[in-house]
């Protein structure tokens, strides 16, 4: 039994969540000129899917979930340009559970 529960323990801190800060793009527009990207766009490209590119450049994708909170987030947001988001959720090669997305 005490096995099991530290299997399953040591499982779940390999999941643990973690928070990326970023900006929000839409897949097919993931090389552009992100300072420019309008929502618009971002809302207009949904289909496609969502990540977050990091400071250092590097692109991690959303998952399907992901992609729905981001979506939805958008729609709601005001800002126009610069889709800066705070993410939250577990990274699974370079593909990311989103838990939580805020637009900053």
């Amino acid at each position: 039994m005490n096995k099991f529960f530290l299997i399953l323990t040591a499982g779940a801190a390999l999941a643990a969540a973690e928070t990326w800060n970023g900006t929000v793009v839409d897949v097919m527009c993931k090389g552009r000129d992100l300072a420019s990207h309008t929502r618009d766009c971002a809302v207009r490209c949904a289909k496609g899917g969502y990540g977050l590119v990091l400071p250092d450049g590097k692109f991690v994708k959303f998952d399907e979930m992901g992609n729905a909170k981001t979506l939805a987030a958008l729609k709601a947001s005001t800002k126009e340009k610069d889709l800066k988001a705070k993410v939250t959720g577990t990274l699974n090669g370079e593909l990311v559970k989103v838990e939580a997305i805020e637009l900053q």
